[in-house]
């Protein structure tokens, strides 16, 4: 079964969060199961540079107003279509935005240009192969299903996967004489959305399938105070919604073999993984001792909780705990913990940037991973976390209430824990979680049993690829 992946990021070579791993894993994992799946994706820079000898196979003279050519190439084992479009992409910054973090104004254009080209091969635009399926992922891709729907390739089966809710790509109606589509789409079946254009929502009431990245996270969006305004769309189409839970690349994040590590480990050898806490110590200025070392990897965003961690910080520091933070995000929240290093020299240590190196150093020499998310998709910084011994401490939301199991005293007394939740997310219960977690890292036995078992939980892409193929099947049958 040929499918067509549609993305604005794909992970190794261009990635903002968990968008680009899962679409840069999830064809792998599906070759498997009898799928052959061509992501196509924008032409940036970092994407055309990792090209060998390309080949063009459709050229626009006018795309949106802009010359254009769609190349195929493979990178690795990834199959792609890349949309070389210098116009729309071939700009300093990061995919959306300028290096001062300011959206690209035109960000409607440069996506509905990558949308429509999706449904043009959906349609048989390129003479060599066509999808038997499309499977479009969040707002920058979701207009692909719309103009497949209002073009030449409805008949074909059309997913679309919900990564995160509250980005939506919502414009004005002014936008919409400009998108190519015929008067029809205008309306509350198609693009208009609370009297502007919404791309998520087109996606969404054209799809004939829609999925979630956790089962959780798909009841969730379902409630007024977690749907975003669509809460109404998705429950009226919940016969067509599934909530799918995201893997890993377990080949990527293996502590065994892991070359961004000081010194490897596995479940059997936790003793290696104290190498990689010297590494992390000193790499954040912290001091050498035992106390726990808790570990943040994230966006420094209200959604992800950061605020409340910021205020948590003496907390943290006050039990006996050490903080390493990598991630960078809101102005503020970056300043707050920046301080809170001033404050707690040798206790804390902060870097506003992303390394994917370093990340995996921390998951390797951390104790505990902080996830204090106000509402979750998925996360994968819990699995990898699982993965590496460093155990998760979450709210209970979405992907990390379906993936963490709580130390409560029956699951200790089992030896099922994994990690520590706490809910609903606030500033009080986030406390009492860092309290509890220092008070179980007190209990070395209990803790190791803790770590080796979230160690050995399996999170590949092994059952979630195999839940897509029977999906895609379905919906081809």
């Amino acid at each position: 079964m040929k499918i067509l992946s549609v993305a604005s990021e794909i992970y190794p070579l261009i990635k903002t969060g968990g968008l680009g791993d899962v679409v840069g894993a999830l064809p792998l994992a599906l070759t498997s199961h009898g799928m052959q799946v061509r992501t196509l994706v924008p032409g940036y820079p970092s994407v055309l540079s990792r090209l060998v000898k390309p080949k063009k196979v459709h050229a626009y003279d006018a795309l949106f107003g802009a010359s254009a050519t769609i190349l195929s190439a493979k990178v690795g084992d990834l199959d792609l279509y890349v949309l070389d479009c210098p116009a729309f992409f071939s700009r300093e910054g990061g995919p959306y935005a300028d290096w001062r973090g300011n959206e690209w104004n035109d960000n409607w254009r440069r996506f509905a240009a990558l949308s429509c080209v999706g449904a043009d091969i959906a349609a048989g635009a390129l003479k060599t192969w066509r999808p038997d399926l499309v499977h479009a992922h969040d707002w920058q891709a979701a207009m692909t299903p719309a103009y497949m729907r209002f073009g030449m390739a409805a008949n074909i089966p059309k997913v679309v996967t919900i990564h995160n809710l509250a980005f939506q790509g919502r414009y004005g109606q002014d936008i919409f004489p400009q998108l190519g589509l015929p008067p029809e789409a205008w309306g509350v079946d198609g693009v208009e959305y609370y009297g502007g254009t919404g791309f998520l929502k087109a996606g969404l009431v054209s799809a004939d399938a829609i999925t979630t990245v956790s089962p959780t996270y798909a009841e969730e969006i379902r409630q007024p105070e977690n749907g975003m305004g669509l809460d109404g769309l998705v429950t009226g189409r919940a016969d067509r919604l599934h909530g799918i839970l995201n893997g890993i690349d377990a080949a990527l994040w293996d502590p065994a073999t892991d070359p961004d590590l000081v010194r490897p480990f596995s479940h059997r050898s936790l003793a290696a993984r104290k190498a990689n806490r010297r590494a992390v110590e000193k790499r954040f200025g912290l001091k050498r001792d035992g106390a726990p070392l808790f570990v943040v990897v994230s966006r420094l965003t209200w959604q992800k909780g950061m605020d409340m961690l910021a205020d948590a910080v003496d907390h943290l520091v006050g039990m006996g705990g050490k903080l390493a933070v990598l991630g960078s995000g809101d102005h503020p929240l970056e300043g707050a913990f920046l301080a809170a290093a001033d404050r707690h020299r040798g206790r804390v240590g902060v870097q506003i940037s992303y390394d994917e190196t370093l990340a995996h150093l921390m998951q390797a020499g951390g104790d505990a991973i902080l996830i204090p998310s106000r509402f979750e998709p998925c996360g994968l910084t819990q699995l990898y976390g699982l993965r590496y011994g460093c155990v998760p401490v979450v709210a209970r939301v979405g992907g990390l209430a379906d993936t963490v199991i709580d130390a409560n005293e029956a699951a200790i007394a089992s030896g099922a824990a994994t990690g520590v939740q706490f809910g609903p997310p606030n500033p009080y219960q986030l406390r009492r979680a860092i309290t509890r977690t220092i008070e179980l890292h007190a209990d070395r036995a209990a803790w190791t049993i803790m770590q080796r078992t979230g160690m050995r939980a399996n999170f590949s892409w092994d059952r979630s690829a195999a839940r897509y193929a029977a999906l895609y099947r379905s919906l081809v049958a």
